[in-house]
């Protein structure tokens, strides 16, 4: 620290003359009996000031004095330190004075004396990036593989950080290029992870490692994709790094993974291209749709997919406790709408889970459930009999027979809510006598009960589902409709052959309806919008993570295909 301004009086008259340069009061005051070796606060003396300030005649004056005694006093006086360690000829080559330097040098100043905090003179000419400063030194013999400072940096650790290229191409021929830092770290390492391509690329053409690693098996390739430097990616891809070295301890965890994870799309798009696809289904791996959706870079969760990589990956529940990246995007939705990812996942044909299902179903909110019916097919009945391999139609995924086993297992233990979802699986084409089960018609409200059955013709319901109805009538849980104490009227009954023969998908979710040789009128009375929907009139719900545990804790898979 520089107490100058706080400390003027304590600066020798010598001290202060070398300090502005003025060799001719230096000399005066040196033939009056002035000592050049009064010290200041900081432990500076005349040659020091003379070295900082860059004044070679004020340093010659001063050594010349000196030299008028023993050659061994002038050593000891030139390799004298101030309290921080420092010599001469460290303050000298710290701000560039060459002069100054080679003078002190012949004057047999110690070239490698190190300070209190382990630097020297030539890691301080490196540091404020000297060149001719370090081209002497190094031409004068100074040790260049020296550790310096508390994180072992050598000399050339700290050119290329700085991005001193024109003295990072001195030191490449006479350092060590792999040497390492405490954590391990190469020259080459360092330059990737700044973004220093200027030095990466003189070091690589000088024979560094592009594929070192560092303690905790980051590469160079990793840390440039994880801070972006895209040049930096591109050579060393061009220059033989490895993109499919795991660089983590923890995970496989792969350089496309950190482009992911942060967003840098043109990187990602790089290393896509060299990336082994095993990290995107293999077991053990980690697809970076994970940590692309753990950050939420909804970029990056684009163009994987679009790229063929799968939406459901694998499952991670050994590394993270997560079984899809889908199941991932909904634990970071809570109770807020669904984002874009989830959009995203769903749009490209993600696999759906019970927990999935719960997500739509077990709350007031319509939004998700709406999402997938508006990218997801329900099947017709016969289809999943014939065991039905179509994917695709009508633009949209068809549901798998187990996801669509999943969605009615969960509907029928998520009854509370059904209000809110069964109009919206209805008009999206679910059959209705999927959902006629004895614990639907125990356990729905009044208005939801009557909203089911008039898509039904309830006149042909079997003995075991009647008991049950007359069985509410007469605890007075249930109130019929007026019209479902009587046989269905032949309207009613047409519309459901009608449905019956088009099937409730193209019924409900296409035109078809608009083609038919009956008046327009009928349009909306065919896909049953005469039916007045069932309210949701429950308190708010709990928060859905509890809802999801309780499921988990309670609910009875009740099969019902």
């Amino acid at each position: 620290m520089d107490f100058t301004e706080c400390y003027r009086d304590t600066v020798s008259s010598v001290a202060a003359a070398a300090r502005a340069g003025c060799r001719k009061r230096v000399r005066r005051l040196i033939k009056r009996g002035c000592s050049v070796d009064c010290r200041d606060n900081r432990g500076w003396n005349a040659l020091h000031e003379a070295a900082a300030a860059g004044s070679t005649e004020c340093v010659l004056e001063i050594l010349s004095a000196v030299g008028a005694g023993s050659s061994h006093g002038c050593r000891a006086y030139v390799n004298s330190l101030t309290h921080e360690g420092e010599s001469a000829c460290y303050l000298a080559a710290q701000r560039g004075h060459l002069a100054v330097v080679r003078l002190l040098l012949k004057a047999h100043a110690n070239i490698n004396q190190l300070t209190n905090d382990l630097s020297c003179p030539l890691y301080a000419a490196v540091d404020g990036g000297h060149k001719e400063v370090v081209e002497l030194l190094v031409g004068k013999g100074a040790e260049v593989n020296r550790t310096h400072t508390a994180s072992c940096w050598t000399c050339l650790h700290q050119a290329v950080y700085k991005g001193h290229s024109e003295i990072v191409r001195i030191l490449v021929d006479v350092c060590n290029l792999e040497a390492l830092d405490d954590h391990r770290i190469s020259p080459l390492f360092v330059a990737a992870q700044y973004g220093q391509q200027e030095c990466l690329e003189i070091l690589v053409n000088a024979g560094a490692d592009v594929n070192t690693q560092a303690a905790d098996l980051a590469t160079p390739l990793l840390i440039a994709s994880q801070e972006g430097h895209q040049a930096c990616v591109d050579l060393l891809v061009d220059h033989g790094a490895d993109p499919n070295r795991t660089c983590s301890q923890g995970w496989p965890q792969f350089p496309i993974h950190a482009a992911a994870e942060f967003g840098h799309i043109g990187i990602l798009r790089k290393l896509i291209a060299v990336t082994d696809r095993v990290c995107d289904r293999g077991d053990g791996m980690v697809s970076p749709l994970y940590v692309t959706i753990h950050n939420s870079q909804i970029k990056s969760v684009e163009l994987l997919l679009s790229e063929g990589y799968s939406p459901d990956a694998q499952n991670c529940t050994h590394n993270f406790g997560l079984r899809s990246p889908l199941a991932l995007a909904l634990c970071q939705m809570s109770n807020k709408p669904y984002s874009e990812i989830v959009r995203l996942l769903v749009a490209a044909g993600a696999s759906l889970t019970e927990e999935d299902w719960m997500y739509a179903l077990a709350t007031d909110k319509t939004d998700f459930l709406q999402l997938i019916l508006e990218h997801r097919l329900i099947p017709r009945p016969e289809t999943l009999i014939r065991d039905c391999t179509v994917s695709q139609h009508h633009g949209k995924t068809v549901l798998k027979l187990q996801e669509l086993r999943e969605l009615l297992c969960v509907a029928q233990n998520q009854v509370h809510f059904a209000a809110c979802w069964l109009p919206l699986l209805l008009k999206a084409g679910l059959d209705p006598s999927l959902l006629l089960q004895p614990h639907m018609l125990e356990q729905a409200d009044n208005e939801v009960l009557n909203y089911l059955l008039q898509f039904v013709n309830w006149s042909t319901l079997s003995a075991p589902l009647k008991h049950i109805l007359n069985e509410r009538r007469v605890e007075k849980t249930w109130e019929p409709s007026p019209y479902l104490d009587s046989i269905p009227c032949l309207a009613h009954i047409c519309r459901l052959q009608v449905r019956a023969v088009l099937g409730p998908d193209l019924l409900m979710t296409t035109n078809i309806v608009h083609q038919l040789p009956v008046p327009p009128p009928l349009h909306g009375f065919l896909q049953f919008r005469d039916i007045p929907e069932a309210s949701y009139s429950h308190s708010p719900p709990s928060p859905l993570s509890n809802r999801i545990e309780e499921y988990y804790s309670t609910h009875q898979h009740r099969h019902v295909l």
